[in-house]
């Protein structure tokens, strides 16, 4: 038996994408990080490697929306960076 393909959305354009092609933002208890292989523990949230995503989630800030508090800027800094 083959695994199951892990699919997430995107929390900019609202598209389901295969993980890997995802960036993810986890929150553990009070801090935050992004998780460059996709596997470390906590609450995560996702958003597509397009630049046209990336920029949008820069102006409107989605990450502070889904995890109701302000992430540090070096979050953001890092996706776009990732993406680049």
């Amino acid at each position: 038996m083959s695994k199951p393909i892990e699919m997430r959305r995107c929390v900019v354009c609202r598209q389901v994408h295969h993980k890997s092609e995802l960036l993810r933002v986890v929150r553990l208890k009070e801090n935050f990080f992004f998780d460059e292989t996709g596997k470390a523990p906590g609450r995560g949230a996702y958003v597509c490697k397009s630049p046209a995503c990336v920029s949008s989630l820069n102006k409107r800030r989605n990450f502070d929306k889904i995890f109701k508090v302000k992430l540090p800027n070096e979050i953001y800094e890092k996706i776009c960076a990732a993406v680049e």
